[in-house]
């Protein structure tokens, strides 16, 4: 099937897996996720919890005129008014990150207790949450995610929660499945550090390129509110175009072992993210200059 992509339409396959027949076999659990660089789990968090979540959000969104005037809060309509579809101002932002209902969510019994059962013994999260709020035409370039924040723990994990219902049209997130087996990729770019080597963050701007390259294909599939999709470090992944009408809400959440070293950018009551990274005056390596010098 063919999507929308930053800047083509790709062939994607919409034929995930779900790991819910799994989810009381930690070995299983690990095994796949190793394997598959990915695990769905259908329903983990109560539906109403994550709508309750949504409600606040979209309250907050619609205070700075983000949303339609004169629609349905929980539709999500964007205002085609508002200067800045594909605003990545959510991020980070405590007015969002810190309500109720989302850290209802993200630091909920649900998912803590799905990381403590996958990595055997207390799990924490950064304290930093990338909340994403991407309006009509956001999408993302390709990336892996240890690039930037690969300073603690090898054993790290993403987890993309949506709050609603994510449609194709929407732009969910896709993934490069194979990628997680890149050993070139993951010697290279995979072991690069944004703020130490000051480089681009993605990848590539073109996903034909990297299956072309490299092996692999693109998948993703729709969500419901209530789903997850939890992903190693090292699976590339992007996000589709939004081409609905509607704000896609979802949020990057990063989990591990309490005992184990954690990356100091992402964690306290302010964590300082990303201080050399695409800052004032700083020079960012182009991405073409990047990969030559990887020979990928």
């Amino acid at each position: 099937m063919k999507l929308p992509f930053i800047n083509q339409e790709i062939d994607v396959n919409i034929d995930m897996r779900d790991s819910n027949d799994i989810l009381d076999n930690p070995d299983a659990l690990r095994y796949r996720i190793a394997d598959d660089g990915y695990l769905l789990i259908r329903g983990l968090h109560d539906k109403e919890t994550v709508l309750t979540a949504r409600h606040q959000i979209l309250e907050k969104l619609d205070e700075k005129g983000m949303l339609a005037p004169d629609t349905p809060l929980m539709k999500g309509i964007f205002n085609p008014e508002y200067p800045e579809p594909t605003s990545t101002g959510s991020m980070g932002n405590i007015d969002l990150t810190h309500l109720p209902g989302f850290k209802a969510v993200v630091e909920g019994e649900s998912i803590m207790r799905f990381f403590q059962l996958l990595l055997g013994g207390e799990a924490r999260t950064f304290d930093f949450k990338w909340l994403r709020t991407a309006g009509p035409g956001s999408g993302s370039p390709i990336h892996y995610d240890i690039v930037f924040m690969g300073r603690g723990t090898k054993d790290l994990y993403s987890c993309w929660t949506p709050f609603g219902d994510v449609t194709l049209d929407m732009g969910p997130i896709v993934f490069c499945l194979g990628s997680n087996r890149f050993d070139k990729v993951r010697e290279t770019y995979g072991a690069s550090d944004v703020d130490r080597d000051l480089i681009e963050g993605h990848f590539s701007d073109d996903p034909s390129e990297v299956i072309n390259k490299f092996g692999g294909r693109w998948t993703t599939t729709t969500f419901s509110a209530g789903d997850v999709i939890i992903f190693s470090m090292y699976l590339m992944h992007a996000s589709l175009v939004n081409t609905s009408n509607r704000i896609r809400i979802t949020a990057d959440t990063r989990y591990q072992l309490a005992s184990e070293p954690i990356d100091e950018r992402w964690i306290g009551k302010k964590p300082k993210g990303h201080y050399a990274w695409k800052q004032k005056d700083v020079n960012i390596e182009p991405l073409e200059d990047s990969r030559r010098k990887w020979g990928v």
